[in-house]
């Protein structure tokens, strides 16, 4: 079969692809990814056997949607193109960007010839935009949503079905924090991906700012968000906090080894709020506890399965909360629910895998990860 995978992201800032490379047969199925390079600098290389298709397109993230049109509509064309080109007989589009882009083509000639990955609500609360994704789920051969806290945006149909950001090589690397000592001073506290939400990110800030007890570390992409946070911590003299600038994939276990607490806090949304991020899984398999927005669907996940604390940015005393939380972790307790928390994930994500096994006819060896020795 020849399947076409369709995102409008670079490819180091899609570790979801992940779910799909490691479950396909790449010798018995011709696969091709179409990706877009934003930024004109090299990406990560992918060493399975698939055909690479790069859209290059200078486009910032954090502009105006209009900003944005131009760059969108020559990525269409470019995936037009190559649809027709390549004749494809089965597509895996990645959001709901992309299969805007390309929904004319998704409802006819690749009606029930498609899976519908979707992450990331936007304009959900408009009534047509909501009539849109629940018309490309509907069309879809299977829809996987990254949390089920999506399933309200979305109409009841039988094929839709969960999905979970994991990266299967980080279950072989489950240890690297575990075996590093916890009692640390000050207390690391790192941020990962790209950054966004500055107003969030400025009153967390505050809250820890020149706190001997912690460090708050930042590690991703630089662009508006992240360059106005570091002036505002120059000219604020605040000396505790620290911007490390974008990094590689694989670069992101050196930090999760100098990491004692994993911030996933991003802002009260009516939408993002019922997202489950990609660091929630990191920090589930590599057993790091995580500070996560209160009332959020993410935040009552860590609640619930004592992986993570909630972050209300209206509390006061919210660095002693945080200072004590860590400091009077029952660490052997921490593990054992980060173990449960990752079986009932990964037992979903065995299902899901089991839905791509069947429609591609592969069967790869099943996910597999260890648990921490005591």
């Amino acid at each position: 079969m020849k399947i076409l995978l369709l995102g409008v992201q670079k490819i180091k800032f899609m570790p979801y692809i992940d779910f799909y490379l490691s479950n396909l047969d790449t010798e018995q199925h011709d696969i091709h990814l179409l990706y877009w390079n934003r930024d004109k600098q090299e990406d990560v290389a992918i060493t399975e056997n698939i055909t690479l298709h790069e859209f290059s397109h200078v486009q910032e993230d954090e502009v105006s949607k209009i900003r944005k049109i131009k760059g969108f509509i020559k990525y269409r064309r470019r995936a037009l193109e190559l649809i027709r080109k390549e004749r494809f007989d089965f597509i895996i589009v990645l959001n709901t960007a992309t299969g805007f882009l390309v929904q004319d083509l998704l409802w006819s000639t690749y009606r029930k010839k498609y899976i519908y990955d979707y992450r990331d609500p936007t304009h959900e609360n408009l009534f047509w935009y909501k009539w849109l994704v629940g018309r490309i789920a509907r069309h879809s051969h299977v829809t996987f949503v990254s949390s089920d806290g999506f399933r309200k945006f979305l109409p009841l149909y039988e094929h839709i079905h969960t999905s979970h950001n994991l990266i299967s090589e980080a279950l072989l690397k489950r240890e690297i924090r575990n075996q590093q000592q916890r009692t640390q001073n000050p207390i690391r506290i790192r941020y990962w991906g790209m950054i966004r939400d500055e107003e969030m990110n400025k009153a967390l800030i505050n809250k820890l700012a020149n706190d001997l007890r912690f460090e708050l570390h930042y590690n991703g992409r630089m662009q508006k968000t992240g360059k106005n946070l570091q002036n505002f911590c120059r000219e604020q003299q605040i000396n505790n906090v620290f911007f490390h600038g974008s990094y590689l994939p694989d670069e992101r276990y050196q930090f999760i080894e100098e990491t004692d607490i994993l911030h996933n806090v991003y802002k009260e949304d009516k939408l993002l709020s019922q997202a489950m991020g990609n660091k929630f899984y990191d920090g589930v398999i590599h057993y790091i506890p995580q500070i996560l927005t209160a009332g959020s669907f993410m935040g009552a996940k860590g609640s619930e399965s004592g992986t993570g604390i909630e972050y209300d940015p209206q509390d006061p005393d919210f660095a002693d909360k945080l200072y004590h939380y860590y400091t009077s972790m029952n660490w052997n307790e921490f593990i054992r629910n980060c173990d449960s928390c990752l079986d009932q994930i990964l037992t979903e994500y065995s299902q899901g895998q089991q839905m791509l096994w069947n429609i591609f006819d592969t069967h790869p060896e099943p996910v597999q990860h260890s648990k921490a020795t005591s």
